[in-house]
């Protein structure tokens, strides 16, 4: 019988975009019924005080990822919220505690994945794909883009790219994650689950 593959979907998300993304992923990653998905968030840096000058709701209530979180499951999403077009310190500070996990191969040949958000069309979707690639190397992980999985066209101004689902939330922040952008992310959630099953239990599976 084929084991079901464990995925963390593990995010940073200040205002939330992340976070709605990251639950059409998990249905996405679900629904295929060969993996079964859990939302982690890294834990925030920034002092309360500067959070709340920042208008920050409260962070979702989610577990926190950990080091241990990437031994104990199969693969990963990483929900990432662009700065300057590469990753929030919240999510570097996370990464840069796996160097015990480096230094014994421990994820070697595990896959992985991202999606993000930007403030604008053109903020960064690519460069944070690419920021974050170097982590994947140094750890061995093999990354899983959406290649052209997307379901979207060309009729509206959308997030994300083929290396990953997106949302564009806006200077502001006022824009939400629109329904073909949440499409997408199922989209992506979907390939996602069938390529780590498929590692998990043998290309055959499927």
């Amino acid at each position: 019988m084929a084991q079901k593959a464990k995925i963390a979907i593990i995010i940073y998300s200040l205002y939330h975009h992340v976070y709605t993304l990251a639950k059409s992923v998990k249905a996405g990653i679900d629904a295929t019924g060969h993996a079964e998905a859990t939302i982690f968030r890294v834990a925030e840096t920034l002092p309360a005080e500067v959070l709340t000058k920042m208008h920050a709701p409260a962070a979702p209530e989610l577990p926190i990822a950990t080091p241990e979180t990437l031994t104990s499951h199969d693969g990963y999403v990483f929900g990432i919220p662009t700065r300057f077009g590469m990753l929030p310190a919240q999510l570097k500070a996370f990464l840069d505690s796996t160097g015990q996990l480096w230094a014994t191969g421990a994820l070697q040949g595990k896959p992985a994945s991202i999606f993000v958000s930007t403030a604008t069309q053109h903020g960064g979707h690519e460069t944070t794909a690419l920021a974050t690639l170097p982590y994947f190397a140094h750890l061995g992980l093999i990354f899983v883009p959406l290649g052209a999985l997307s379901p979207n066209g060309i009729d509206e101004m959308t997030g994300g790219s083929p290396w990953g689902a997106g949302t564009i939330a806006g200077g502001d922040g006022s824009r939400q994650p629109s329904a073909k952008e949440l499409e997408t992310a199922t989209a992506q959630g979907k390939h996602f689950a069938t390529v780590t099953a498929k590692l998990v239990n043998g290309a055959t599976l499927l």
